[in-house]
């Protein structure tokens, strides 16, 4: 009796200390999001730096279309932490778990087919989670990106950007000085690039991006279309130069092996979560703390852990991903500053900037937690420093 008193006292220990942590993350979080949405409010002139570059009513165009954006990330985020406060508080999990066994049962299967019962279980929760955050995904598509002229789909359409990449028409960008320029500066790389594609982003969306993929000496460069200038319009799209640095940070990403170290951060990152999964599989009080007294479902254990139990670990393993994630993206910075793409890469940011509606600078505490990115500010500061080579 008394060894059961003191394992309900752990379990409500482990429960509660788990409950608070989620809520001061959440409180922090927000009140980071608060000082952002504070200097996009605040946003009146543009900063010193970039007066002659960054026409006025591109800065304010930038900062209503983010503070939009902030508004309905933080109702989203209310309405994400009362619902996983009303789960856990009401036994959710527990409940749907129980449910999805009584329905396995109705089809004569009993307890021991957990295998079964935890894929209904996965079934439902995965329909749950979908039909809740569908509102939001639709209204950030068809009202606030529509509104700022990003949004280019229609709804019948929208599980595509679930799938994207299977809908994306990827075509090889055709001979002439662009193609040249891009052979040119892989080869001076030693970049191993078989391919260069254009996709038709713009089918779906006003932003602009630029990327590398494959394996070993398989490398193939993909452009959006938004990022080229089509003829007879210079205002939208980037410059050969432009797209050429830009392609120079990217091959900086691939010169420093940035992508195998994310890799090997990643793996490490995943191995010593199973090491604690293993750990904590073997704690009855972890299950008794959500609910589970007499059963230990692996799947139920695999969600306790990764989502509760490591919320602690989990945040600060963020925070690192973030720090060497931006640490990252400077050196790759001066990478195409080295290689003498400098200015063209200030342009390029300067024009990217301005077409998808970015906005120059941060609070400096939202910017070191959140931004895997320097600011753009941050970034023409390093950048403008020194001269190219």
């Amino acid at each position: 009796m008394l060894g059961c008193l003191r394992t309900m006292e752990l379990s409500d220990q482990m429960f509660y200390s788990l409950f608070l942590f989620i809520w001061l993350l959440y409180l922090w979080e927000e009140y980071l999001a608060y000082k952002q949405r504070c200097m996009y409010r605040a946003a009146h002139d543009v900063p010193e730096e970039l007066q002659a570059v960054l026409p006025r009513e591109t800065y304010i165009k930038a900062s209503v279309y983010q503070l939009e954006h902030a508004r309905l990330e933080s109702l989203h985020a209310l309405f994400t932490q009362l619902e996983s406060t009303a789960i856990l508080l009401l036994g959710g999990i527990p409940y749907l778990w129980d449910f999805s066994g009584r329905l396995l049962s109705s089809f004569e299967y009993g307890p021991e087919y957990e295998i079964s019962q935890s894929a209904i279980f996965l079934l439902l929760a995965s329909l749950y989670s979908w039909l809740v955050g569908l509102p939001w995904s639709v209204y950030l598509t068809f009202v606030v990106e529509e509104r700022h002229g990003f949004n280019k789909q229609v709804l019948v359409t929208i599980y595509a950007d679930y799938i994207a990449p299977l809908f994306d028409n990827f075509k090889p960008l055709p001979e002439g000085p662009l193609r040249e320029a891009i052979e040119s500066l892989a080869k001076r790389l030693s970049f191993p690039l078989t391919k260069i594609y254009v996709v038709d982003g713009s089918r779906r969306s006003a932003h602009s991006n630029a990327y590398f993929y494959g394996f070993y000496k398989n490398k193939r460069i993909v452009l959006f279309d938004t990022l080229l200038q089509q003829e007879g319009d210079t205002e939208k799209g980037c410059t050969q130069d432009e797209i050429l640095a830009v392609l120079c940070h990217e091959l900086g990403h691939w010169n420093y092996q940035h992508t195998l170290k994310h890799i090997v951060f990643s793996q490490m990152n995943l191995f010593f979560c199973f090491l604690l999964f293993q750990t904590l599989m073997g704690w009855p009080e972890l299950f008794s703390a959500f609910g589970f007294h007499s059963e230990y479902p692996v799947l139920i254990g695999m969600l306790l852990t990764f989502q509760f139990a490591l919320a602690p670990y989990n945040t600060m393993v963020g925070f690192a991903a973030v720090a060497i994630s931006r640490r990252f993206e400077r050196q790759a910075d001066q990478f195409a500053r080295g290689m003498g793409h400098g200015k063209h890469l200030l342009a390029a940011l300067l024009r990217l900037n301005a077409t998808n509606l970015g906005f120059p600078e941060a609070d400096p505490l939202y910017s070191i937690w959140h931004h895997t990115h320097p600011t753009l500010l941050e970034r023409i500061r390093a950048l403008g420093g020194k001269k190219d080579n």
